[in-house]
């Protein structure tokens, strides 16, 4: 039984989360005590107890300690079953942090899975679907992996309701992989996404996007969705290169000018094009465990973060693989390799 800490470094759910797939790959069942120590309402939410339930849906495991606010959860995995499975969060819960639970999971399945999730598909705790679809699903293509994620409904915080659809086939086996540029710039846009919330906010957002990135108006997309799916008002940054895909969020709140929200994606984007690394930090943390399960593989990223370093550490307890953070050149990169 190998024991976590939900309270070591950066404290949050993605511990968990790492603990779930690396347990339905491996079949080493796992005890995680002080879940979520760090946040603000620790233990078990709504999002973190359905990606429990998905696990032991897709295994076929057994679980105690899954219940809303639970702190201390034992997971004993059964072997890994494809199939249609539809998982219901319930809230504006994250759909994609969900999916990315159990997708390396079904890869190691011997039959294709179809899963339908209702929740949120846009909030500020999680990447947005456009995140999988353009950013992580097809670098884990050339891995050798065959997911599609299609997204049928918005689901905004905090009503949620969204739709997400996905497919995934069988994956003998992952294929190591590097990545260490971005390659030539193919495309860049944003697009401005609002339903129940006037138009005039998306134009005004846009164009403060524009100004600051100096982009014309072919490259400012408003997203008019019907009002029933918000209301929900995203700004994404979406930066297309040869060798990876980037996709920046910001959401409108409330009492938060436009021109702030704006700001917030506009930093972010910046911050990664003066980095030179192939992958930004969201997308660095979410291909560690891929590369791990290939037994190998790299890439240079623009942040080397708690939640990464975090991350690294739970795998290597489930995995014989040791991550290696570097500086070279003033970039950052991280390596795995067979330990």
């Amino acid at each position: 039984m190998i024991e976590l800490d939900g309270a070591v470094g950066e404290g949050g759910g993605q511990i968990l989360r790492s603990a779930l797939t690396l347990a339905m790959v491996t079949g080493r069942p796992f005890r995680i005590r002080n879940i979520r120590a760090n946040r603000a309402k620790p233990g078990l939410m709504r999002q973190h107890l359905v990606a429990v339930q998905a696990a032991l849906q897709v295994c076929g495991g057994e679980a105690t300690g899954a219940a809303l606010g639970s702190q201390d959860l034992t997971f004993v995995p059964g072997p890994v079953r494809g199939g249609d499975y539809e998982f219901a969060i319930g809230t504006a819960g994250s759909c994609t942090l969900v999916l990315q639970t159990v997708l390396p999971a079904l890869l190691k399945a011997d039959t294709p899975s179809t899963l339908r999730l209702a929740g949120g598909t846009h909030n500020p705790m999680a990447p947005p679907v456009q995140f999988l679809q353009r950013a992580w699903c097809p670098r884990l293509a050339e891995m050798g992996a065959r997911i599609d994620i299609q997204l049928e409904r918005f689901g905004f915080y905090p009503a949620g309701g969204g739709v997400v659809l996905a497919r995934v086939e069988p994956c003998a086996e992952l294929r190591p992989r590097t990545w260490m540029t971005r390659g030539e710039r193919r495309a860049a846009y944003a697009e401005a996404s609002v339903a129940g919330v006037p138009g005039r906010v998306a134009q005004r957002e846009l164009e403060c996007v524009g100004r600051a990135m100096n982009w014309g108006e072919d490259q400012l997309l408003v997203r008019d969705l019907p009002a029933d799916q918000g209301p929900g008002n995203a700004l994404m940054l979406t930066l297309d290169y040869e060798h990876a895909t980037e996709v920046f969020t910001a959401f409108g709140e409330k009492s938060v000018a436009s021109e702030q929200v704006a700001r917030q994606v506009v930093q972010r984007a910046r911050q990664y094009l003066m980095s030179r690394a192939a992958f930004a930090e969201y997308l660095a943390d979410q291909m560690m465990l891929p590369l791990a399960l290939a037994g190998g593989g790299g890439f240079t990223l623009d942040e080397v973060s708690m939640h990464a370093r975090t991350n690294a550490q739970v795998i290597e307890t489930f995995l014989p693989v040791r991550f290696t953070f570097d500086r070279r050149d003033g970039v950052d990169s991280c390596t795995v390799a067979p330990r």
